[in-house]
Formats: C-alpha cells, sequence, structure tokens
C-alpha cells in the first residue's frame, strides 16, 4: 500500500452529481461496517501515489514517485485519462489485483477442466473477467480412454464455469463476466451455436465463434469445410459453411449470441507467436490473449482535447502529452499489481501488454459539429487513432531505452523485423468504457450516444432529466431549447424525428439507433485500422433489419479488416434492453416464457381498497417475498364487474408466473381510466385495474421506477436502481448509476 500521504493543496476531482454516486457506490474503499474511509480526491491520490511508487524501481527514471503522483492525479481528476476499474478500486489496498483482462487455457483432461475452473474464480474474486476457448475439448460422444466412456461435450463443461461465475462474485460486489470461444471447425459447433437459445442458459458467458479464413472462402464459394478432431487434428466429418453460416447468422437476428471472431487475422497480429496460439479474448471480445495472459487497459476521453482556437479544433500537442504519460502509468501498473497466479505474473511479465484505448468519441463530433455516420468522422477516427497508436509506441521505445524491451521481445514480430525494442508487446485497445465514460462524464469508447437525454430515478421517485451537455447547448445557441422540447427528447432519445429543429442540428446529434448500421461498422474499421488488439464496439440495429443485413455486415466486417463483430437487433429477445428516454422499443421478434408452477402452499396478504364500484380485496400470494398470484374479489357489486375483478387478477397471476416484472405489470395498469373514481387518502383511485396496479407499487417498488411499455412486457432493469438498461460495447449498461453486466 501507497505510504504517501494526501497533500492539502491537491486539486478537486473534476466530476459531476452522478459520477460522485457512482464513485461512492462502486470505487471508494470502505470500512468493515461500509462506511467510505476516503473521499473522491483521496481514491485519486490513492491510485496515483501507489502507481508512482513502482517508478523508485528503475535507477534512471527521469521522476520522482511523488512528481510523478502528482502528474498522475492531475491526469485523473482532469478526466484526460482513467485506467481500467480494478486498478481505480484496488490500486494502493492489500488486494492489488489491477488488471480487467484475462485468459485462461482449457484443456482436454478432467484435471485441465477444474483447474481452469478453480483459477477463473479466484480471478472472479479479485476484480477480473476471464476468457477460455473450449475448442481443445473432445467432441461430444467421443471415447474417454481412462474410463470407456464417452465424452460429453465443450457446451456441457461451459455449464459448470457457468454455475461456477454464479457463485463468485465479482471483487465482493457482483457476479464476474466470461467470454466462451469455439473454433467453427470443431465437431460440436452447431450445439455451440445454439447453446444460448434457452432463456437464462449460460447466462455469465458471452460467446463467440472464431472463424477461419477457409471457413469464410467456403461460405463464399458454397463448399463444405472439414470438421477437425482436436486432439489428434483428424478430419471426422464434413459441413456445409453456407448452412452454418445461416445459422449463426439467424441466431445472431434472434438474440445477439454468439458473436463472431476471425481468429486467422487476430493470430497473423499476435506479436509473440513463438509463445503460442491466440485462441480467445476477455469477455467484451476486444482483447485477444495468450492462455494466462492478461493486459490493464486505460482510456483517453477525447472530449477534453477539443480546442475551439486550435485550426481543427483538437489539442493535439495534449493528446500527445496525455498518450505518453499514460503509457507511462500502464506500465507502471504491471509492476504495481498483483496477479492470482503465478502463471499469470510470469506470462504479463514475459510480454508487459498494455491496452490504452479512448472515450468520448462522440462527444468530441458533437463539439466539432461533425455528424457520426459521415466520411468526415470516419477520418477523423483515423487521424487520431493513428496518433495514439504512433505516440504509444513512441512512448514504449521510450521505456524500453530506460527499463528495458519486454522480456519475450527477441521471439517476438517485432524482433524479427528489427523494429527496435519496445517495453510492451502491445499499446491499443479499445475496452468498453461503460462506468469509466460515466465517472469522466463523457460518451462511452466509440460509441454513439443512446440518447440525448433519459430520466435518471432519485430518491422518493423522483425523476431527475439528465441531457448531454453539448446537445442542450447546441440547441440553446440554436434558440431551439424549451422545457417542453427536452421533454420530448427525454421520451424519445433523439431527435431525429421532431421536425421542428434544424437539419443541422438532427444531421449532427445523432444517436445510436438513428445510424444506419453500415457506418457503425465502418465506424469500428477506422478505429481497427491503426489498433494493436481489437475494438469494443456493437452494430446497433432496428427491430426490423433482416436475416441478410446481418449476413452482410458478416462479410463486411471481414472485408473491412475487423477482428471481430458483434450485433444487437432491436427487440430481438425477451429482455430486450431499453433504447430510448421512454422504453418505447419494439416487441421482440419471439418471447419464450415459461410459466411456473403453483406450489401446494403460499402465503401472502389480502388488502382491502375502496373503490368507485365497492371495496376490493386484494390478495397477493408471494414466493421468495416476490408476488406470484393475485386475486381480486368486489364487494357488493354485479355479476359483470365481479367477473372483470377476476379477469384482471388471472391475467396478473399469468404474468408474474411467467416472470414479467412488478413494475412492468403496474406500468400497464397504472392510470386506467374508469366510470366511478374514487379519492383515496394517496391520491385518486380510477378503477380497479388502477386500484391493483396501487396495491402492487406500494407493496413492492417503493419509489423505484414504473415501466410505462405498452405493448411490450418484460424488459429488464437496473437491478441497482431500477433505471433503464442499454446494450453497448458488449454489456447490458446502466447510464444512471453505472451497472454493468456483460455475459
Amino acid at each position: 500500500m501507497t505510504t504517501l500521504p494526501l497533500p492539502v493543496d491537491l486539486p478537486e476531482a473534476a466530476v459531476n452529481a452522478n459520477a460522485q454516486v457512482v464513485l461512492a457506490k462502486r470505487y471508494l474503499m470502505k470500512g468493515p461496517d461500509g462506511s467510505p474511509l476516503e473521499d473522491v480526491r483521496g481514491l485519486f491520490w490513492r491510485v496515483a501515489a501507489a502507481i508512482a511508487a513502482e517508478e523508485a524501481k528503475y535507477g534512471n527514471s527521469p521522476f520522482a514517485p511523488e512528481d510523478l503522483a502528482r502528474r498522475f492525479y492531475d491526469l485523473m481528476v482532469g478526466m484526460r485519462f482513467l485506467p481500467n476499474s480494478p486498478t481505480l478500486m484496488n490500486a494502493g489496498t492489500p488486494l492489488g489485483q489491477l488488471a480487467a483482462c484475462f485468459v485462461l487455457p482449457v484443456g482436454d483432461s478432467m484435471e485441465e477442466i477444474f483447474d481452469a475452473v478453480k483459477f477463473a474464480a479466484l480471478i472472479h474474486k479479485s476484480g477480473g473477467g476471464t476468457g477460455f476457448s473450449f475448442s481443445r475439448l473432445r467432441p461430444k460422444k467421443a471415447r474417454v480412454g481412462s474410463t470407456g466412456g464417452v465424452a460429453s461435450g465443450p457446451v456441457s463443461f461451459m455449464r459448470i464455469f457457468n454455475t461456477a461465475t454464479e457463485q463468485v462474485k465479482q471483487g465482493g460486489t457482483r457476479r464476474g463476466a466470461n467470454m466462451g470461444i469455439l473454433r467453427v471447425d470443431h465437431p460440436d459447433i452447431l450445439e455451440f451455436i445454439t447453446c444460448k437459445e434457452r432463456e437464462n442458459e449460460l447466462q455469465n458467458f458471452n460467446i463467440s465463434v472464431a472463424l477461419t479464413e477457409r471457413f469464410m472462402q467456403a461460405v463464399e464459394k458454397g463448399e463444405d469445410y472439414d470438421l477437425i478432431d482436436p486432439r489428434d487434428k483428424a478430419v471426422v466429418g464434413r459441413q456445409s459453411a453456407a448452412d452454418v453460416f445461416s445459422l449463426l447468422v439467424r441466431k445472431a437476428w434472434e438474440s445477439g449470441d454468439p458473436g463472431i471472431v476471425f481468429i486467422d487475422r487476430i493470430n497473423r497480429d499476435n506479436p509473440t507467436p513463438a509463445l503460442g496460439e491466440i485462441e480467445s479474448t476477455n469477455p467484451c471480445g476486444e482483447q485477444p490473449l495468450l492462455p494466462y495472459e492478461a493486459c490493464n487497459l486505460g482510456s483517453v476521453n477525447l472530449a477534453v482535447f477539443h480546442d475551439p482556437a486550435a485550426p481543427d479544433g483538437i489539442d493535439w500537442a495534449g493528446l500527445t502529452e496525455t498518450v505518453h504519460l499514460a503509457v507511462r502509468f500502464l506500465d507502471n501498473v504491471i509492476d504495481a499489481s498483483r496477479y492470482p497466479l503465478d502463471q499469470i505474473t510470469d506470462m504479463v511479465q514475459a510480454n508487459r501488454k498494455i491496452g490504452l484505448g479512448l472515450m468520448g468519441f462522440a462527444d468530441l463530433l458533437y463539439l466539432l459539429h461533425i455528424p457520426y455516420d459521415s466520411t468526415e468522422a470516419l477520418k477523423l477516427a483515423e487521424r487520431i487513432m493513428d496518433t495514439i497508436q504512433g505516440e504509444s509506441k513512441s512512448a514504449s521505445k521510450a521505456l524500453a531505452a530506460e527499463r528495458g524491451p519486454f522480456p519475450a521481445y527477441p521471439d517476438s514480430i517485432f524482433g524479427k523485423r528489427n523494429l527496435g525494442p519496445y517495453r510492451n508487446a502491445t499499446t491499443t485497445t479499445i475496452a468498453p468504457t461503460g462506468t469509466l465514460s460515466i465517472i469522466a462524464g463523457c460518451s462511452s469508447g466509440i460509441e454513439p450516444l443512446f440518447a440525448l437525454a433519459f430520466s435518471r430515478h432519485v430518491m422518493d421517485g423522483e425523476k431527475l432529466v439528465e441531457a448531454n451537455v453539448h446537445f442542450v447547448n447546441a440547441m440553446k445557441e440554436a434558440g431551439a431549447y424549451s422545457d417542453s422540447l427536452m421533454e420530448e427528447v427525454t421520451r424519445k432519445g433523439s431527435i431525429a424525428h421532431i421536425g421542428m429543429l434544424p437539419d443541422a442540428l438532427r444531421e449532427v446529434f445523432v444517436t445510436a439507433m438513428d445510424i444506419e448500421p453500415v457506418w457503425h461498422l465502418k465506424m469500428q474499421a477506422a478505429f481497427q485500422k491503426y489498433t494493436d488488439n481489437a475494438v469494443s464496439k456493437t452494430v446497433n440495429l432496428p427491430n426490423d433489419a433482416t436475416q441478410d443485413d446481418i449476413r452482410e455486415i458478416y462479410r463486411l466486417a471481414y472485408e473491412l479488416g475487423c477482428k471481430g463483430v458483434t450485433v444487437y437487433r432491436d427487440g430481438c429477445k425477451a429482455g430486450q434492453v431499453l433504447c430510448t428516454g421512454d422504453g418505447a422499443t419494439p416487441a421482440p421478434a419471439k418471447t419464450q416464457s415459461k410459466v411456473r408452477m403453483r406450489p401446494d402452499i403460499v402465503l401472502g396478504f389480502t388488502q382491502k381498497v375502496k373503490t368507485g364500484l365497492g371495496d376490493l380485496y386484494l390478495t397477493v400470494n408471494e414466493i421468495d417475498g416476490k408476488p406470484f398470484e393475485v386475486f381480486a374479489t368486489i364487494g357488493k357489486s354485479g355479476r359483470s364487474v365481479t367477473a372483470k375483478a377476476e379477469a384482471i387478477g388471472r391475467l396478473v397471476s399469468l404474468a408474474l408466473r411467467a416472470g414479467v416484472e412488478v413494475s412492468s405489470i403496474v406500468g400497464q395498469l397504472k392510470g386506467i381510466g374508469g366510470e366511478n373514481p374514487v379519492f383515496q387518502k394517496k391520491g385518486l383511485l380510477l378503477s380497479i385495474p388502477d386500484a391493483v396496479s396501487w396495491v402492487l407499487e406500494n407493496r413492492y417498488l417503493q419509489g423505484r421506477k414504473i415501466q410505462d411499455d405498452t405493448g411490450n412486457l418484460g424488459h429488464p432493469q437496473c437491478p441497482d436502481c431500477g433505471g433503464e438498461l442499454v446494450f453497448e460495447e458488449g454489456c447490458h449498461a446502466c447510464k444512471a448509476c453505472g451497472y454493468t453486466k456483460c455475459g
């Protein structure tokens, strides 16, 4: 732990109120009773001092640790750069595990498989995510020599990994995330492609198929391709490439799973092929790694480098200075981190991979008045990433001269090509920045915004509207700002269809669903051109997108040089994430809700509610503290009213037993009018369904958000704050509180 005292003259961190909440909840060190042991300023000094302390190991450093700690502190509190979450959480603490990304091997023996399960649990406990390739495992029904039995195949073992993940909370707060990858030439590939089609199956996994160039050529030519037994590399079958590709497309169209990675392209860029073949990536797909390898990540906030006085509006000198300081920071993180396994420590020290990325790109485009879906934006993306890539390599070379190259350098492609020594085998990765971007007050990664404004629910059910500051400023400059217009923007999330606004505003201030899918892909390819590792990006599709649309995206991703691609069709499955301010997303293409059977005994309560048609006696039975069924009886009324009350109860019960959230049921029933409204102590009850919603809301929601998703039941909410979730960068994310779930 750091011993540098907190200087009294440190500037405060430039964080907004939302960032303060996220930092307090997830990042501040806490005592045994859960109360914070530091404030935001203390957090950033703890991290800066701990990482700068590593400088003392190198006698020829140009920085004293105390001076460098101040530089690192200024870098973070000025929101020019932030390291990945484990570094913010654990630097300068007894845990000391600072890396986010790990890949573990899964060998074809019971001992190796369960070693991987154990190692994954240790990584999840320390706050990291894990990637696995299951391609080494023998296929289903293959003979097991030691027992004479038959193998159960990769997918069955994935379920064991998933169950283990379910039991281990990441960093003591939430469950870890996994990536599962299988080569397209594995005999069990069809089972793998469909392994998540049942609801809640392998819910702690993202899955991707590793596509080979031979397979892609077979798809193009309409040919069959070989299925390979991983044990002896023998051809054990043939499969139609077109059929497998069509199944991939169909499953991605239905649910977003699986994604795809181009494994041959990834291995062509493997900087240390002598140490092994890259088989898998981290959970969000942007960090290909060797077995037992880890990578620590960080992101530059591009929005900070907008300079209206500069000829092109960008402070390139400031960006260059930040990149060099960030590379030194990330290289020090490698030395400061305590990895959970000796094998990981050895691999990390051998390759010293870092992944510097970015966030705030959409904000920068807004500030420069450049549409995201434009050639000008693509050119800017290439120039920015070319600069970050070039300067990060320059910084790595300078560190190599100062500290020595990474130990595996002689066996690397750099050594063979006489490119000069580097301190780090890789320097750039564009990773998800969901929570980091909330702390920095900027847009996520290279993604466009999901909504220009949204409602955040705070204490006692009060709604707080949060809008993109650059959008608000542009609206005011154009004389178009009004409270009523902002209410409409908050409902819709977008201004694409608000005709009263100037065309220039609607062209620049686009959101994810306003942009044609091909522009999402072109943007990913533009950044990939100058990125060592890969790029975290979601290609968002409208609900009416066809399977042919996804097929074309996959083809273009291959042609444009991407290392993988994730697509997400809006409303493509039950559990659809919300994409606009009011949650008005299209209905899912297919819902497979399973109605739970009623136990013999359930307990509950009965509440009497006065309505305009008589006293309503609402009985709510519960299982595990959650409503399971509802019986509505109305006193002193005719048979017609009694029948309607019974019908409402039965339908609400069916919805509850099918897994529909209480908030969605309340949203459907609340406010339905009737012929005899009546005043209650807490307000006006309009009808019997309105009375049912009033009971459920007061009993179970306690101020949490009501899902007003008319026509579409079952939208998920953030489990922490009840806010809306969006899907971007391979993860479900809450913009209100910073909750993320990858997998």
